[in-house]
């Protein structure tokens, strides 16, 4: 699996980034690529989300400069910006099976935060990544040509005020965390992508076709 981190994106240019990729991971003209960045202030809303789960009008968020964007993932509502890691895995899954390769995305993220005093679990019945209850790492997936795209959003060192202006994910009184939070320091970004890499390449590599 190649690795390519393109810094700060914003989030149209980053899907249609994505969206090349695919295509030519369809066409085998390319290897799996995961593809890391932060986004500018942006709320997401998957395929079947319901747009009641942001607390904010169309006005706030004019106001607030920020954009809602709908898109073809799975999930719900979500926040991204600038201190956190987003990756967007671009695989050609030879044998597809969407809940094998959510819950491989979900232990490479749990190994990689666990490289720094973190430990991070699963919940039962839900997407992401989970710290003392409170979601460290949102996933949302799409397929398009049996190539995946989107992907997952870690939170190293964002603030979190954009999360209480959602149900984060549809879930009503849950709470977001992040690295800084619980670490109680500022985690350098280039380690932890590093270690995102690591684990992304040895956890997703099972899904690659020739």
């Amino acid at each position: 699996m190649n690795v390519a981190w393109l810094g700060e994106v914003d989030y149209r240019e980053a899907l249609g980034v994505q969206l090349d990729f695919l295509a030519r991971r369809a066409a085998r003209e390319i290897p799996d690529t995961l593809l890391l960045l932060t986004h500018p202030t942006v709320y997401t809303l998957g395929r079947t989300g319901n747009a009641a789960n942001l607390l904010l009008s169309e006005t706030e968020l004019a106001q607030a400069g920020i954009s809602l964007e709908r898109v073809a993932r799975g999930g719900d509502i979500t926040w991204h910006g600038p201190g956190q890691l987003v990756g967007y895995p671009i695989v050609l899954m030879s044998r597809p099976d969407l809940h094998r390769y959510l819950r491989a995305i979900e232990a490479a993220l749990i190994e990689a935060v666990a490289r720094f005093g973190l430990a991070c679990e699963r919940e039962e019945g839900l997407t992401g990544v989970w710290a003392g209850g409170r979601k460290i790492a949102s996933i949302g997936v799409g397929v398009k040509r049996w190539v995946t795209y989107h992907g997952f959003a870690l939170n190293v060192s964002n603030d979190l005020a954009g999360f209480r202006k959602i149900h984060l994910c549809g879930l009503k009184g849950r709470e977001a965390t992040s690295m800084a939070e619980i670490l109680g320091a500022t985690p350098a970004m280039a380690p932890v992508r590093e270690a995102v890499a690591s684990a992304c390449r040895r956890h997703l590599a099972g899904f690659a076709d020739a």
